[in-house]
């Protein structure tokens, strides 16, 4: 449990949310609806061992940070719990709610026990995968799947891992783990990045089972330039071999002559070849309602009555590096597109 003021709002509670989450309780000494749920927070707090963070903040105290948060949620008493995740506040409750409840509430926004575990099994398997120890990268990707079969980051691993083994066996069980993605690949609400490991993987499987020698293809590009479809095949070729710059390059020839060609296959692929090379971004939270008694939707506020800017009550989200091939590559895209 920690104390928030302004001296510390950003590094303890911001920043820290982007770590794991963080109950923050507004209270004040005289509130006696506070003293009784103050307790309660604090069980939770060891029930859930580490899962999330209480913080505490002193309403008479610190009545800037206390007054934006009631003024953007529209609460105007105390207790006042506020969720923060990712940097933002992203939900809150009113009132000396009874444990149960409470739990009812942490259940949507901080995660099980085998999420966290999964979560750590991932960030070891791509330190593992980066050292070339893929064996060990790959057992412990199938334990976090295990434990949270809805890692996605440990199922795009795993497929990205057993491409670059290439076995028959590898893209066999690449299949198997890519199957729960499909639904996300397809129809009207297509995800991007489900819909590029399933592209990739397909293109993979297909020129694994019903491709052509690499000689043959060469040959056949050479004797008509605008032979598309042994083009995509060679760039699919390129991926099974793990060549997904070659692949592109490929795949960028038939874009500048004919983007339209068999419904945008090359630019489709391209696409999904980007995305499986980019490293996610991080999950950005929208601010949601405060529950309970009292309470009413609101919304952020620019500046105070007397118009001095307010207090940044959302941290800055953090942002994946910049690849310079994967740019180089968007690049080349765009210029080819328009």
């Amino acid at each position: 449990m920690i104390d928030i003021t302004l001296a510390n709002f950003e590094s303890d509670l911001l920043a820290a949310s982007q770590q794991a989450p963080i109950l923050l309780d507004i209270w004040a000494p005289w509130c006696g609806p506070c003293k009784q749920l103050g307790p309660v927070l604090e069980g939770l707090e060891a029930e859930y061992q580490g899962r999330f963070t209480l913080a505490k903040l002193n309403a008479d105290e610190q009545p800037e940070i206390a007054g934006q948060l009631s003024e953007m949620f529209g609460v105007s008493s105390i207790p006042f719990c506020v969720m923060f995740v990712g940097g933002q506040p992203v939900d809150g409750f009113v009132g000396a709610l009874p444990a149960e409840q409470i739990r009812g509430f942490l259940a949507k926004h901080v995660p099980t026990e085998g999420e966290v575990m999964a979560e750590a099994e991932v960030a070891q398997a791509e330190a593992l995968a980066e050292e070339g120890q893929t064996g060990g990268a790959v057992d412990l990707l199938l334990d976090a799947l295990a434990k949270d079969p809805n890692n996605d980051e440990a199922r795009f691993d795993l497929i990205a891992l057993m491409l670059a083994e290439g076995s028959d066996n590898a893209l066999q069980h690449a299949q198997l783990v890519a199957e729960p993605l499909r639904p996300r690949a397809t129809g009207l609400l297509v995800e991007a990045r489900p819909a590029a490991f399933v592209r990739v993987l397909d293109a993979v499987i297909g020129v694994r089972a019903n491709g052509r020698p690499l000689s043959t293809l060469q040959e056949a590009i050479a004797a008509n330039k605008r032979d598309f479809a042994a083009r995509l095949e060679l760039a699919s070729l390129h991926l099974a071999l793990g060549r997904n710059t070659e692949a592109m390059d490929e795949l960028l020839e038939v874009i500048m002559r004919d983007k339209a060609w068999n419904d945008e296959a090359a630019r489709k692929l391209y696409v999904a070849i980007l995305e499986t090379m980019t490293k996610p971004q991080p999950k950005a939270a929208a601010p949601g309602k405060a529950g309970g008694p009292g309470a009413h939707p609101g919304t952020h506020p620019g500046a105070a009555p007397d118009g001095k800017p307010k207090l940044e009550i959302a941290g800055k989200v953090e942002v994946t590096g910049a690849d310079p091939v994967i740019d180089a590559y968007r690049r080349k895209l765009s210029m080819a597109l328009f």
